[in-house]
C-alpha cells in the first residue's frame, strides 16, 4: 500500500480523493481546529492540529507520497528567507518536509495566482519554487488544471505542481469532460449536482431523499447514503433577498435596479469588473469558483440557479464534489463555509491520485 504524508490539510479534500484509490494516509497536519475535527470524523484520527513552524520534522513519518500546499497567502512573502512573519515560512517548511522525507512523489496544490506572485526581488515565486524543488532532487511537472475537466460541476482553476523522485516526467491525466461535450462527455452542471436534491429548510435539520437520483454525478455524491446534513438556507437581510430577486440565471449586479441604496452595487456597475459578484448560477453550467464566502451574495457567483436564494453548505459540498456522507464538525457557520472553500475537490484529487500511481513503486 502506498503511504501518504498529507501537509495543509484543512477537511481533507485531496486526502479523500487519493484514501478512494486505495492509498494509505498515515499522518496529516492543519492548524485549524474545525478543520481537523471534520477530518476525523470523515477521514481518520492520524491528523494533528498543530502549526506546522512547531512540529519536529523528524517525528513526520517516512511516506512514499507528500499531498498539499501551503496557503496562498504565505507566497507573497516566500522569497524572504527570513521573514519575521511565519506564514513567509510554510513554503519552505513545505520543502525542508520534502527534503526529510524524501517521498517518490509530492503533489503541490494552490491558487492561480501563485503564477504570477513575485517576491521583493522581482523573482516570480513559482520558478524559485520549482528551482528549490529541483535542488533537492525532484523532476517537476506545472499545470494549470480546470476542476470542470475532470468531471467537477465548479470551473475552478488551480496549479498543481507534481515532483517525482524518478528521472520521468509525469504526465498530467488527459479530461474526461469538455465544455461543447465534442468527443467527451459535457461539463457536469450546476442542475446535474444539484437537481435531486430535496428542499433547502430554515432550520438545520436532517434531510431525507425525496427524489430518485437522475444523474450519474447525482448518484455517485449519494452512493449508499441515506440522510442530508447542512442543507439550510443561509440567512440574508431584507435587502440581500430583493437583491436576489432581481438576478437572473446567468446574471449579477447589472441585473439589480439603480434605486437600491448600495455605494458598492453603484460603483460596481459604474465601473464593472468582479463580474461575478452577486452572480446566480446557470443551471446547464458549472459554477464558477465556490469560495470560503459563499454564504454571501457579494462575494462570488453564490445564487441558486432556480431559486431566490443563496446555495445551501451541502449544495457547496456537492459543486466540490463532497459525498453526500461527508460531515462537517465546526464551531461556527463561517467555520464551515472556510473548510468547503478551501478544500482541493474529492474527485480532481482522486484522478491525480489514481494517475500517480504508475510513477510509484510499491514495497
Amino acid at each position: 500500500m502506498i503511504k501518504v504524508v498529507s501537509l495543509f490539510s484543512g477537511g481533507g479534500g485531496l486526502d479523500l480523493g487519493f484514501k478512494s484509490e486505495g492509498y494509505q494516509i498515515i499522518w496529516a497536519i492543519d492548524n485549524n481546529k474545525n478543520a481537523v475535527n471534520t477530518y476525523k470524523h470523515n477521514i481518520g484520527d492520524h491528523i494533528i492540529c498543530s502549526d506546522i513552524n512547531d512540529i519536529n520534522i523528524n517525528s513526520i513519518p517516512k511516506a512514499d507520497v507528500v499531498i498539499g500546499g501551503p496557503p496562498c497567502q504565505s507566497f507573497s512573502l516566500a522569497g524572504k528567507r527570513n521573514t519575521e512573519d511565519s506564514r513567509g515560512q510554510l513554503v519552505w517548511k513545505y520543502i525542508e518536509i520534502i527534503k526529510h522525507i524524501q517521498p517518490q512523489a509530492f503533489l503541490f496544490e494552490n491558487v492561480i495566482g501563485l503564477l504570477s506572485a513575485k517576491n521583493s526581488k522581482n523573482e516570480k515565486i513559482i520558478d524559485n519554487l520549482k528551482f528549490a524543488f529541483e535542488k533537492i532532487g525532484y523532476h517537476i511537472k506545472q499545470q494549470l488544471v480546470n476542476a470542470a475537466d475532470y468531471g467537477v460541476p465548479q470551473k475552478r482553476n488551480r496549479v498543481i505542481l507534481v515532483g517525482l523522485k524518478k528521472n520521468v516526467e509525469f504526465k498530467f491525466p488527459d479530461p474526461t469532460h469538455s465544455k461543447d461535450g465534442v468527443n467527451l462527455p459535457k461539463y457536469v452542471s450546476v442542475k446535474d449536482a444539484l437537481g435531486d436534491l430535496p428542499s433547502a429548510t430554515e432550520t438545520n435539520e436532517i434531510l431525507i431523499y425525496d427524489k430518485n437520483a437522475q444523474t450519474q454525478y447525482q448518484k455517485l455524491m449519494r452512493h449508499n447514503n441515506k440522510f442530508i446534513s447542512d442543507h439550510t438556507i443561509p440567512q440574508m437581510s431584507d435587502l440581500d433577498k430583493y437583491i436576489v430577486s432581481c438576478v437572473r440565471p446567468g446574471g449579477n449586479y447589472m441585473d439589480i435596479p439603480s434605486t437600491v441604496n448600495s455605494k458598492r452595487i453603484k460603483r460596481l456597475q459604474e465601473h464593472g469588473g468582479h463580474t461575478t459578484c452577486y452572480g446566480r448560477m446557470l443551471p446547464d453550467q458549472p459554477s464558477y469558483t465556490i469560495n470560503t464566502y459563499f454564504n454571501r451574495p457579494n462575494v462570488g457567483c453564490n445564487i441558486h440557479y432556480d431559486e431566490d436564494r443563496l446555495i445551501t453548505v451541502r449544495e457547496a459540498l456537492r459543486l466540490q464534489s463532497f459525498p453526500d456522507n461527508y460531515v462537517l464538525i465546526s464551531s461556527s457557520k463561517q467555520g464551515k463555509s472556510l473548510i468547503v472553500g478551501n478544500a482541493v475537490p474529492p474527485l480532481l484529487a482522486q484522478i491525480m491520485a489514481s494517475t500517480l500511481k504508475s510513477y510509484i513503486d510499491e514495497e
